[in-house]
């Protein structure tokens, strides 16, 4: 079982040591478990201002607090460790002192970085952007206002106006009749 003690004890070798510290497998149940007995002693109706309730409630406040700047500080290292282990790779130790949901965030965040890094990769070489094709169109009929690709209005366009819009708007209105590719 755990304690208020353990709770507080795991906070202060977090917030003292650049690892990331080793925590039991099932320390974030024994943690919830512990709330909860807090939460059913602090919900007693009789003798609301008794020493024993003020006191669990105090402890009770306490301890979400303690959890929650525990699960922030080892939040700020995952962060830390993906960024150093995608630059240089992980050790084992550190790995090892993660729990099961920390292991999978940390798995995600390496993830993404690795596709942001070849999303980088690919714009400096000139493949990651699609480029826009244009085509030059004369409208045969009036046409209404519409959503872009972009979501931008474009037009109205009456008979006979000339536009250069992007190829799948223009083959669009190609394919209807309503336009056709200018000549040039």
């Amino acid at each position: 079982m755990i304690t208020y003690n353990d709770i507080y004890e795991a906070l202060r070798k977090e917030k003292y040591s650049d690892a990331l510290q080793p925590l039991n497998k099932k320390f974030i149940l024994e943690v919830a478990k512990y709330l909860e007995e807090k939460k059913e002693i602090a919900e007693k109706k009789n003798d609301l201002f008794s020493e024993d309730v003020l006191k669990t409630k105090k402890q009770l406040e306490n301890a979400v607090s303690i959890f929650r700047e525990l699960m922030l500080r080892r939040k700020k290292k995952l962060l830390n460790l993906s960024f150093v282990a995608r630059e240089t790779g992980v050790s084992k130790r550190d790995f090892d002192n993660m729990t099961i949901f920390e292991k999978e965030m940390f798995d995600k965040i390496i993830k993404s970085m690795e596709e942001s890094d070849k999303a980088v990769s690919d714009l400096m070489n000139g493949k990651g952007e699609e480029k826009m094709v244009h085509l030059f169109i004369v409208f045969n009929e009036n046409v209404d206002e519409f959503l872009g690709l972009d979501g931008e209005m474009i037009g109205p366009f009456d008979k006979g106006d000339m536009a250069n819009l992007p190829e799948k708007i223009a083959r669009i209105l190609i394919d209807s009749k309503k336009a056709e590719v200018a000549e040039e």
